[in-house]
């Protein structure tokens, strides 16, 4: 290991050779999985080559450093895999099991219509027929002027002036 720490690329060939097999079943055995074990396994050997100036022979024996290594790379790697999971759970809980009272919404949806078309009447006739054209007939500006034989600015403003007479019913009715 004092030989791997000064860089010595024959000692630390040789510690990997010897000791790799280890830590890989460590690996393995605590994450369930050969390629993520072979992934905390090359961590655990770059780590090992970066901090092998450290190692302090009166703490733990160079396997029993490896392991540490190994089993603390493991259990970083769990914790970032539940991690994970536990988002993508939360994930689906806000935003994909959402419960929904589809018979709520569709008469809420029959009332929001009941109350537009009782709100039509406040539009004068053209008015009426210009915003029919732009949203139900799907038709732009230009569309709509050239079918009315209009100029645009007044098919715009016919639209502005329905709309906000339109607002003011529903926002009327709503109070009542």
């Amino acid at each position: 290991m004092v030989a791997v720490g000064v860089g010595d690329r024959a000692a630390f060939t040789e510690l990997y050779r010897l000791t790799s097999h280890r830590v890989f079943g460590l690996a393995v055995r605590m994450l369930g999985n050969r390629f993520t074990a072979e992934e905390v396994t090359q961590e655990v050997y770059l780590q090992t080559w970066a901090l092998a100036s450290r190692y302090d022979a009166g703490i733990s024996s160079p396997m029993g450093w490896l392991m540490m290594l190994t089993h603390r790379r493991a259990v970083d790697r769990i914790r970032i895999d539940r991690s994970a999971i536990d988002r993508e759970i939360a994930f689906g809980h806000l935003h994909l099991g959402q419960d929904r009272d589809v018979v709520l919404e569709e008469v809420e949806q029959s009332h929001d219509e009941a109350a537009v078309l009782n709100c039509l009447d406040v539009l004068t006739p053209l008015q009426r027929e210009t915003i029919a054209l732009a949203y139900y007939g799907g038709r732009t500006y230009s569309e709509v002027a050239a079918h009315l034989g209009a100029p645009v600015p007044t098919v715009k403003t016919r639209i502005r002036d329905g709309l906000k007479r339109l607002a003011d019913c529903l926002l009327g009715s709503d109070t009542q």
